[in-house]
């Protein structure tokens, strides 16, 4: 090789080390000096997928245990009126979901799609979610088939069950023959003010199969203390009842905050 390219090359060597230390320098200045996030677009400080899992509050699909649809009905509350309700188990007892899209498809013994419902609820931790719409119209067509299912990704986050802290308790249920009432006391044994609590009822029968259910929301139950709830129905129920479950729900809140 002549001096001459030797020189070329030992010129354009230089020129490279120049760019890489103006440029390199500042990157690997950024990359190793800027506290990581769990928004800065890198997998880093033990997360297991970008920006997911580790300290994050996003948490990784994969390490989620797989959630159920445990049953979805529809009850008639008069002719063209239905209420429906689906049964959501999640296993996973620091993760849930802060807003969840879903639908409703309702459908007649011909399996033809007489109503829909759309909305968005919460997945609440390591329990059962029950999913309620109110007053679905269905054109005075009977109601043979209800599908539930979600129309967008479940975002899971790293959250805390906040309706623990609700014992339900004194359940008495009169009139299945007329219009049923159930009424029941709960009570907040944290030392904070919740604020719109719902609670959803399902009435089952002797062989455990759903004959009913309905909500209903307080505006406020203060620390300490104890309220009264009421459901009623308008028709009588169409077997004897078995028992009565009446859960509590409140927004998951993040168990940690992310960084």
């Amino acid at each position: 090789m002549s001096w001459a390219s030797r020189r070329r090359g030992m010129y354009l060597a230089s020129t490279v080390a120049f760019f890489a230390v103006i440029i390199g320098g500042p990157l690997l200045y950024w990359y190793f000096s800027i506290p990581a996030t769990c928004n800065d677009g890198i997998r880093n400080q033990g997360e297991t997928s970008v920006d997911k899992g580790g300290p994050c509050l996003l948490l990784d699909e994969r390490d989620i245990q797989p959630y159920a649809v445990l049953w979805t009905r529809s009850f008639k509350v008069r002719d063209g009126t239905y209420n429906a309700i689906a049964y959501l188990q999640n296993p996973n007892k620091g993760a849930g979901v802060a807003s969840a899209r879903y639908r409703f498809t309702l459908y007649d013994a011909d399996n033809i799609l007489i109503a829909e419902r759309e909305g968005g609820h919460f997945i609440m931790p390591g329990s059962i979610t029950p999913i309620f719409e109110s007053r679905i119209d269905t054109g005075n067509r009977i109601v043979a088939r209800t599908y539930f299912e979600f129309t967008a990704p479940l975002l899971w986050e790293r959250m805390q069950n906040d309706a623990t802290v609700i014992a339900i308790g004194d359940k008495i249920l009169s009139d299945t023959g007329a219009t049923p009432r159930l009424v029941a006391r709960v009570e907040n044994s944290s030392v904070a003010d919740l604020f719109n609590p719902a609670f959803v009822s399902v009435v089952y029968d002797t062989f455990g199969n759903a004959l009913a259910a309905s909500q209903t929301t307080l505006s406020r139950l203060n620390a300490g203390s104890s309220e009264q709830i009421v459901f009623t129905w308008p028709a009588p129920f169409s077997s004897s009842v078995g028992r009565v479950d009446i859960t509590p729900l409140l927004p998951p809140t993040a168990e940690v905050a992310p960084r």
